[in-house]
């Protein structure tokens, strides 16, 4: 119940995932197809399913095949489940070790956003920097980011936006802390209105 697999799958975005990597216009494809591009625009963005034949036909211009197309597909579900992870229990008779740092993704699949939830302590010396905007939240514990020259410090309930290609990094102020990291997935070609300035990133 809920599992992927039982989920109709939308093969829109590997064709233009499969179409990009090989830096190829929607022309290209047309004409190697004989497919309109109009119609390939439809089926990038699920507003047409394409027959067996149209699709064998887009996964040859795209040099692939149909089942590899499909196999890259993303699921057509709009709801997902991710259950917390069950916390190991202590075994006693002594004072229980530090848990160790870890990090796990609150989203599965390949989708247009991606969340991480990472606890305990993290690495300070690592320097981060996104293709596109993301959300810190701080959901328990603190942290101390230091983004663009300044220190910011965050306690539990606190959030920072950080628009695509600042440079920053972060680190647990106190034990036990956990900060949940949304973004715009990295293979988003988010809209820019403005010039993000220095530390603009790809």
């Amino acid at each position: 119940m809920g599992d992927h697999k039982e989920q109709p799958l939308r093969v829109g975005a590997a064709v233009r995932r499969r179409r990009r990597s090989l830096e190829l216009t929607l022309a290209v494809v047309a004409e190697r197809s004989g497919l309109s591009v109009p119609f390939l625009s439809q089926i990038e963005n699920d507003r047409a399913r394409p027959s067996t034949s149209s699709l064998e036909k887009v996964a040859d211009a795209l040099r692939t095949t149909a089942v590899e197309l499909l196999a890259a597909a993303d699921p057509a579900c709009s709801v997902d489940v991710v259950r917390a992870e069950n916390a190991e229990p202590g075994t006693g008779g002594g004072p229980e070790p530090e848990p160790e740092p870890r990090s796990r993704s609150l989203v599965r699949g390949h989708h247009q956003m991606h969340a991480s939830e990472f606890t305990g302590d993290h690495d300070a010396g690592r320097e981060f920097q996104y293709r596109n905007d993301q959300l810190m939240y701080v959901a328990d514990g603190a942290v101390e980011i230091e983004a663009e020259g300044r220190a910011y410090r965050l306690g539990r309930g606190d959030t920072l936006y950080l628009t695509g290609g600042v440079r920053h990094r972060w680190r647990a102020t106190v034990p036990d802390t956990r900060v949940v990291v949304v973004a715009v997935a990295e293979h988003i070609e988010a809209v820019r209105d403005r010039d993000r300035g220095r530390g603009r990133g790809r």
